[in-house]
């Protein structure tokens, strides 16, 4: 398998708090060893945020699964409900655990895969957990900060 990718951003979300709608950012600044500057996970006001752990300081997801659930369970998932704070296309996520590479200007290393959840699929009330089982994204911890933008490029390190 090649590591070898040229992937792109294509939107940045984040929420405030738990539950909270998802806001599309056209620019995000990224705390190194924080997370998203305004984001729940960043501020310790997440779902999660009393099971802390470095690698969810930045969410990832493909767009192609995204895709994948419209074409093959006729489940509409906009990049916004996932809850995952950055759309990729052209990115091999489940490759990049343990792995550093660039978002822009910004350097991310792959931690977890994530796993879908029952919060997810309880707080949409769609059926994704089974299609996401996975292909759910990464978390990623933030290795160097920057300010990053929907258009650009995801490179290996």
């Amino acid at each position: 398998m090649s590591h070898d990718f040229s992937g792109v951003l294509l939107a940045i979300h984040i929420a405030p708090e738990a539950a909270a709608p998802m806001q599309e950012l056209d620019a995000a600044r990224l705390v190194e060893g924080v997370g998203i500057e305004g984001d729940r996970y960043a501020t310790a006001r997440g779902t999660y945020s009393h099971k802390p752990h470095a690698d969810r300081q930045v969410t990832l997801i493909e767009i192609e699964t995204l895709d994948a659930l419209a074409r093959d369970h006729d489940i509409d998932l906009p990049p916004h409900e996932t809850r995952r704070n950055l759309t990729v296309a052209g990115v091999p996520l489940n490759h990049l655990v343990g792995r550093q590479f660039r978002v822009g200007d910004v350097v991310l290393v792959g931690g977890r895969l994530n796993v879908p959840c029952q919060y997810l699929e309880d707080l949409l009330g769609k059926r994704v957990f089974k299609p996401l089982i996975n292909r759910s994204g990464l978390n990623c911890r933030i290795v160097t900060g920057g300010t990053i933008r929907p258009g650009d490029a995801i490179r290996p390190m």
